[in-house]
């Protein structure tokens, strides 16, 4: 008599074949190994607060990316949004001294109308979208230098929020968990359902898959692209809009990092450079391993350097597991035919 599953439809073979088990295994063995080297600290408020506050600005911008992923594309310009927009807060409020609700709305609509450029100079030409958008990048950052220096004369700009759009944005719960915490997982949940449970979903993977037979379905493959660069420009705004209102400052040299993180936290989440698969569960997840590394390192007291090392053994664990599962999970799928 063969033993049944604990859970009918379920098995440990489905869990392996699933796309979130590396990341899953990945960020539990990197948590228990920083918490064996940080101790109490660590595992207290003050190490949840550092890695989770990491994990809520890069986790932001890596919902986006990880959708433009699936479906076959890539965004590097989000590196520079970042800084754009919060630059335009700054100066729309800061210098100019409008309401906080304009220049917030100006700011992501800089976001958004980066995005609208690259995606439609994906969608109307044969443009690599990662050429397309590492020149939306160069240029955005032209721009925003020249603006800060030509109005401010200075590549840096303040602006100190009024107490409620402070709160809501940039405030520290407890001194030590920023709100942006809060705004993530309500992220998380619009981009689950976006991904795992509408339509659309159902479109970016196909687009993913093969782009020109979800063209020939009938999906409408330029619309679904343009609105991801879109979301990933709002998303990388929102992320300058937050960096304002906590810091209260705003650089023109700043958000590059973003770049390569929040592709890090994605291919670490399980989501294949190919395209095709991956899922919100998994980017959450590389995200979650990114940031207790970046944050473990100091709570361990070890050389930086070994954080780049841990990373990118991650990345390559990571690449190498997805293929492992997506090989399990064709494999699984023809045996039930």
């Amino acid at each position: 008599m063969q033993t049944q599953s604990v859970c009918k439809g379920f098995s440990l073979g489905d869990l392996a074949r699933r796309p979130e088990t590396g990341s899953l295994i990945g960020f539990i063995a990197v948590y228990i190994f920083f918490a064996s080297l940080g101790g109490a600290v660590f595992l207290g408020a003050p190490g949840w607060s550092s890695w989770l506050n990491i994990a809520a600005e890069v986790g932001i911008i890596a919902l986006p990316v990880g959708l433009l992923m699936i479906s076959g594309e890539f965004d590097l310009s989000v590196g520079s949004i970042v800084p754009a927009s919060g630059m335009t807060l700054a100066m729309i409020c800061g210098h100019f001294g409008m309401p906080a609700p304009v220049g917030i709305v100006a700011a992501l609509g800089v976001g958004m109308l980066v995005g609208y450029f690259n995606g439609l100079i994906v969608t109307r030409t044969t443009i690599p979208s990662l050429i397309v958008t590492i020149g939306s990048m160069f240029a955005v950052m032209g721009l925003t230098l020249g603006f800060a220096v030509l109005i401010k004369g200075s590549t840096s700009v303040s602006y100190v929020p009024d107490a409620t759009t402070k709160a809501l944005l940039g405030q520290f719960i407890n001194g030590m968990f920023n709100v942006a915490i809060f705004w993530w997982l309500g992220f998380v949940a619009v981009f689950f359902f976006l991904l795992q449970l509408s339509p659309f979903g159902n479109w970016v993977f196909a687009i993913g898959g093969d782009r020109e037979s979800a063209r020939n379905a009938g999906i409408p493959t330029d619309k679904v692209s343009i609105s991801l660069f879109m979301m990933s420009g709002f998303c990388a705004a929102f992320v300058g809009v937050a960096q304002v209102m906590t810091y209260q400052t705003a650089q023109v040299a700043g958000g590059q990092s973003f770049i390569f993180n929040s592709i890090m936290c994605v291919v670490i989440g399980g989501v294949l450079l190919t395209g095709g698969a991956g899922s919100i569960i998994g980017i959450v997840l590389g995200t979650m391993t990114f940031a207790v590394v970046n944050q473990g390192i100091f709570f361990a007291a070890l050389d930086p350097n070994i954080g780049s090392i841990i990373i990118g053994a991650l990345l390559l664990f990571a690449v190498l597991s997805n293929d492992r599962f997506r090989t399990l999970a064709m494999n699984a799928a023809t045996k039930k035919k």
